[in-house]
């Protein structure tokens, strides 16, 4: 009786835990694992940018341009006085900008203005303000814009602190869709593309999505900190492929400064060209424009540039930095390699004008 009553216990006792299993040995149950209210607990950190969002996001806006045309231009019929009307302007374009001060200053790209006649800048909320144009660059691509409001300005980053492998947030217009976030990393700080002779740009580079109307947002670090001032991607397809550029924040700085105190930015010109496929000591000169301060002082095709003022160069953009960042008037020595001997120079620094370029 006894061990009847055993068998009987270790009957009932079984039966529990096959029960128990049976959803995980037969698969009749279907089980949903879902998020607590309250996820983070104890050390644990919670994954969100949406503080960084709502930092920044009244910073941001939506800029749109439009183009008159010529007299030969498209008509239309305006459908409330029953009449057919010439368009002035049409719509010719769409960016974002960045507000940098409480006043209304805004930088963008000046790719995204450039040609228009006139710009509508949208805020955050929905409200349109039209613009003065402060001053443009285009050696960075950058602008400035005002408007006649109080806004809340973005702060803006130091160029020393961003690292590769940072997290990075595109905050934009991407095609006309409406402010949008995307998140990525950086994956290069002093990006070079297509040097040219007087290329003043280098690139901070980032995988967040840059789309077409992110040109002139801002790309911010995880404490709404503008890094940069994004202006395109590099693409196969049309699309965002992992490749986004933004102006660096020290560039756009110099730009913000200059052109709000002057309505410019004034570079140093010394009327040379250098040859970028040069792998030797120093910087060759291919170009010598005829009565340059270049030409002036003596500087010869075929010169290999090695100091500008003591300073060691070694790259072409070391002398465009250098004698960019220089004012009309300043008296520079140069150090070029000739035929074996190295030869001293002074120029007389001048203005850099646009059409120089």
């Amino acid at each position: 009786m006894k061990d009847f009553k055993n068998y009987i216990l270790v009957g009932i006792i079984t039966a529990i835990i096959i029960y128990g299993l049976s959803p995980y040995l037969f698969g009749n149950r279907v089980e949903i694992v879902q998020a607590t209210i309250n996820p983070v607990k104890n050390n644990q950190v919670q994954i969100s940018y949406s503080d960084t969002f709502e930092k920044v996001k009244d910073s941001v806006v939506s800029i749109y341009t439009r183009k008159s045309i010529p007299e030969t231009g498209i008509y239309y019929k305006d459908r409330r006085q029953g009449l057919i009307r010439k368009k002035q302007l049409m719509p010719s374009g769409q960016g974002s900008g960045v507000i940098i001060s409480a006043q209304g200053h805004i930088v963008t790209n000046f790719h995204v203005i450039a040609g228009s006649d006139e710009i509508l800048v949208m805020s955050s909320e929905g409200k349109e303000f039209s613009t003065a144009v402060i001053g443009i660059d285009p050696l960075t691509d950058l602008a400035i814009l005002k408007i006649n409001s109080k806004s809340k300005p973005i702060t803006l980053g130091n160029i020393e602190e961003i690292k590769v492998g940072d997290i990075a947030l595109a905050i934009g217009n991407p095609f006309g869709v409406g402010q949008t976030i995307t998140l990525g990393i950086i994956s290069a700080t002093d990006k070079e593309i297509s040097p040219n002779a007087y290329s003043y740009q280098r690139y901070v580079q980032t995988d967040a999505a840059i789309n077409p109307g992110n040109s002139g947002g801002a790309l911010v670090n995880i404490n709404g900190e503008l890094i940069g001032v994004n202006v395109s991607i590099s693409t196969k397809g049309g699309g965002s492929d992992g490749i986004g550029f933004a102006i660096p924040i020290d560039i756009a700085k110099r730009v913000i400064k200059e052109i709000i105190e002057t309505g410019e930015v004034e570079r140093g010109f010394i009327g040379i060209s250098a040859e970028k496929n040069f792998r030797g000591k120093g910087v060759l000169v291919n170009a010598v424009l005829k009565n340059g301060p270049g030409d002036s002082a003596g500087v010869k095709h075929n010169d290999i540039i090695r100091k500008i003022d003591n300073t060691q160069v070694n790259e072409i953009k070391d002398v465009q930095k250098i004698i960019g960042e220089l004012k009309p008037g300043q008296i520079i020595t140069l150090d070029v390699l000739r035929q074996s001997k190295i030869v001293q120079l002074e120029v007389l620094v001048s203005k850099m004008n646009f059409d120089l370029r």
